[in-house]
């Protein structure tokens, strides 16, 4: 994750090299319309490049590992941090929690089977460090922008939180229960874009090496309902869908990795360019 600069250019190419293992085919609207009104994120500017840059851990060994995640998360939250202060928008500090098997939250008791989460109701980041693990040994996904990428995406989440976000989403799913599926879509691939945003901020500081956007890349394809449902039944079927196809979740990892401007990432237009192939 850490030396030479990458080439910008090409990124779209290697969404379409990655998108293989899995993808049905080019990029689709989320299903159902969307009445949330306002993008959150468009108030926030690109945010100043931070005056340091971390040292990163190597992540080979578990306490590595942990070190890791832990120095990626306070570089993302100093990340949004600063883009907050830049705005002149108060910011929320989020938490993170390392656990295993089980953790409590304000959100409900949860298993290490639902993967990495974050909870609204107490600004937390939870992740239990042997899905990564399990995403080497059952998907092939690799690599330590992988796991920054999934840190990202969470923290994406509670962007969207602290900007009102989740909360005109969830009012809109009471007001119609028919949007629930495709809101839900354009929340996940919001936090796609968002961590694809922070993700831009460490190319500029030089600490991406080749190979590192596609690693996030490949972790993104794997999170596509798509890529998991014919991984389960066999049978894609969009109607169901939550999180967004592969080529749906890279398409905006990379849109946010590409401009580096939050305002960029506003998934709850109808009707965008950005959803096409």
């Amino acid at each position: 994750m850490y030396g030479a600069r990458v080439r910008r250019g090409g990124v779209i190419a290697a969404w379409v090299l990655v998108v293989g293992c899995g993808a049905s085919g080019p990029a689709a609207s989320p299903t159902g319309s969307s009445n949330v009104e306002g993008n959150g994120a468009s108030k926030l500017p690109t945010a100043p490049a931070p005056s340091q840059s971390p040292s990163f851990p190597n992540p080979s060994t578990p306490a590595g590992q942990e070190q890791f995640v832990t120095t990626v998360f306070d570089d993302v939250q100093g990340f949004w941090s600063s883009s907050f202060a830049s705005a002149g928008l108060p910011y929320v500090p989020a938490r993170l929690v390392l656990f295993m098997s089980s953790v409590g939250t304000s959100c409900g008791p949860a298993t290490a089977d639902v993967g990495p989460f974050y909870c609204s109701g107490d600004d937390t980041v939870y992740l239990d460090l042997r899905f990564f693990a399990a995403l080497e040994q059952q998907l092939g996904i690799s690599g330590d922008f992988s796991l920054a990428y999934v840190v990202a995406h969470e923290m994406g989440h509670h962007i969207q939180n602290v900007m009102g976000i989740t909360q005109r989403v969830a009012r809109t799913d009471q007001q119609d229960p028919t949007l629930t599926n495709g809101l839900s879509v354009r929340v996940e691939l919001q936090a796609d874009c968002l961590a694809g945003v922070w993700a831009h901020s460490t190319y500029e500081r030089n600490l991406l090496e080749p190979g590192d956007l596609d690693e996030a890349l490949a972790a993104a394809g794997a999170a596509g309902d798509d890529f998991l449902q014919q991984l389960g039944p066999g049978q894609v079927e969009p109607e169901k869908w939550t999180h967004g196809s592969s080529a749906q979740r890279q398409q905006w990892l990379a849109t946010g990795f590409d401009s580096g401007r939050p305002a960029d990432c506003n998934t709850f237009t109808s009707t965008t360019a950005r959803f096409a192939a």
